[in-house]
């Protein structure tokens, strides 16, 4: 039980970390329409039912519901898209307003805005429309805008964060991102830090050397069939064909669930397929021997006997799609299966998905490959991102629609705290700055206080009550576990650090808790910029060892006194003392019938 707390713990300070992460995406932005309608008799004129409206959802899709899902996970997220001067690229601009997404997208006069429009009846979607496909390619003027929009976004984020921001790359096959787009951008490959690419056809982006590539089982199969080239002899082994020119791709989709016309998912002796019900790519299907995988315009053959299935597949292979894309960290997204990842210890790891209806997963890769890329932007190793990563798409699929991942529901899945005004109490170090920055251009005062408050008591609340009111927000700041250690004795902490800083931020007074290692919170103060920093005691301020450090960086020092006879050392001590005094033995019991 421990140790699920300890890692829920550790993966919620990844989410902590990433919180104002400069991320530019670009790529195919389009808008899915959602009608929802009633159906209670068929028409005279054809085996079809008659639907009667009775409401519309719009939402971003595409590599804006990418963009979307970053600021809702904490990210500063930046589109750079074409959009059509039409009615729908008016809607796609609110979605991104009403999200918190920069919105740099490119107006095109001559160009739609992409959409896709499903009806559904009874939560079973009947039939989807689609608008905008490659055809409608960018002229040279809407090239050189977008140009222009990708450099002065990398600059925007660059200026605003003060650090090289992450890019992400959604190419969906819709024309937003024509050659020389593709140039620049692995011409300038060095202005990012983290570049995450989810693309229809990977082998359009060679030379990118991307951090990260999240292709469906079907595009990988794809890449893999082209790098393949001459079709093998019978027998050797895992064999991959692909015809001459694709199909026409729209955006892929994780989709977590029952593939329309199976029953869920493949067992042995089973006919029904599971796959990748992506309309442009075709069905990705498992036939019911287990030993074969078909999709449009491929086919994947296995002799390794029964039982082989596409995670099994995609694992054999992780190294050579590291080596065609150039990537460091490849994701293979199964949908019902969930994910396969690699990276460049060679060792695959598995997530699993919960099955789903398919009207209910329409997005949840865009949240995957969000969550995903924030976490490595933030450091995190390849376990915890990809855990992170298949938590997000997971959590993401409880209702029709498309998916959005909000930072507070990641937090809540993780059990850690999220305070009432959908903030965060307990904060990582990475992101204290970024917060830090939002409170003062609010025009809030700062209070800063640090101590390990390791058995909490009514001195400890009333002491940070005191700070609180001496400006506008409260931070505190406890010491680790090991630093306890070395400035208490081995015998402290009594409670880890998980329970000191969950009690201190379930306190109305205190706004954000951090968790330091040193054994002095110089380094936050530096951060942080306090306005006041409080210290308890009765000594003057000048006697705070951190109050120069204060002074020059613009805060004032106070000291407040403790409650007297409510210390951390002198109730411990109590504890200790009664503990150890002599029992004298209850036979009352005894006396009395069980």
């Amino acid at each position: 039980m421990a140790g699920g707390a300890a890692e829920q713990r550790r993966l919620a300070a990844v989410v902590e970390g990433w919180l104002g992460r400069p991320v530019l995406v670009v790529g195919d932005a389009m808008l899915d329409e959602w009608r929802f309608a009633e159906s209670d008799r068929l028409c005279r004129e054809a085996p079809a039912p008659v639907l009667t409206l009775r409401r519309r959802i719009s939402a971003a899709g595409g590599a804006a519901n990418t963009a979307v899902n970053v600021a809702a996970l904490g990210g500063r997220a930046v589109l750079v898209a074409p959009v059509g001067a039409d009615v729908a690229g008016d809607e796609l601009h609110d979605c991104l307003d009403r999200a918190g997404v920069w919105d740099r997208t490119v107006n095109q006069p001559a160009r739609p805005t992409p959409v896709k429009r499903r009806m559904l009846a009874g939560n079973q979607i009947l039939l989807r429309e689609d608008s905008g496909d490659a055809d409608d390619a960018l002229d040279a003027n809407g090239v050189g805008r977008l140009l222009t929009a990708l450099d002065c976004a990398t600059e925007e984020l660059r200026a605003a964060g003060g650090e090289a921001p992450t890019l992400v790359v959604c190419d969906y096959g819709l024309g937003a991102l024509p050659a020389p787009v593709r140039a620049w951008l692995v011409t300038h490959r060095e202005r990012y830090a983290t570049v995450a690419l989810d693309a229809h056809d990977l082998a359009d982006w060679r030379g990118l050397a991307p951090t990260v590539v999240t292709p469906s089982f079907a595009e990988a199969t794809r890449l893999l069939a082209r790098a393949a080239g001459a079709r093998p002899a019978p027998g050797a082994g895992l064999h991959l064909d692909h015809p001459d020119g694709d199909p026409a791709d729209g955006p892929s989709e994780l989709t977590v669930g029952v593939a329309p016309g199976g029953a869920g998912p493949h067992r042995a002796g089973s006919t029904n397929p599971t796959g990748e019900p992506t309309a442009g790519e075709g069905r990705v299907a498992m036939t019911g021997d287990g030993l074969t995988v078909t999709g449009t315009g491929v086919t994947v053959n296995a002799t390794a006997g029964a039982g082989v299935d596409r995670a099994v597949l995609a694992e054999s292979r992780l190294a050579e799609l590291r080596a065609h894309t150039g990537a460091d960290v490849v994701a293979v997204t199964l949908d019902t299966d969930g994910a396969v990842v690699g990276g460049a210890d060679g060792e695959p790891r598995r997530s699993h998905s919960t099955p789903v209806p398919a009207s209910h997963a329409v997005g949840a890769g865009d949240a995957y490959l969000a969550a995903m890329t924030l976490a490595l932007a933030a450091d995190a190793p390849l376990p915890t991102a990809a855990q992170l990563a298949q938590l997000a798409a997971t959590i993401t699929v409880s209702d029709t629609g498309t998916c959005v991942c909000r930072r507070e529901d990641l937090l809540v899945a993780l059990d850690a705290p999220v305070d009432g005004a959908g903030h965060r109490a307990l904060v990582g170090t990475g992101e204290l700055a970024a917060l830090v920055a939002e409170h003062r251009r609010a025009g809030r005062s700062i209070v800063f206080t640090n101590g390990c408050f390791d058995v909490l008591h009514r001195g400890h609340v009333r002491y940070l009550e005191q700070a609180r009111a001496l400006g506008d927000l409260l931070v505190v700041a406890v010491n680790s576990d090991g630093s306890v250690r070395r400035l208490k004795g081995p015998d402290r902490p009594v409670n880890p650090v998980e329970d000191r800083i969950a009690l201190l931020a379930a306190l109305a007074c205190v706004d954000h808790v951090v968790v330091f290692e040193e054994d002095s919170p110089a380094g936050l103060i530096e951060t942080v910029r306090p306005d006041v920093y409080v210290k308890g005691g009765d000594y003057p301020p000048e006697m705070v060892p951190e109050a120069p450090l204060v002074r020059r960086l613009g805060g004032q020092v106070r000291t407040l006194g403790y409650v007297p006879d409510r210390s951390t050392s002198a109730i411990i001590d109590r504890i200790r003392a009664h503990g150890q005094e002599p029992q004298q033995e209850d036979t009352s019991l005894t006396s009395k019938p069980s």
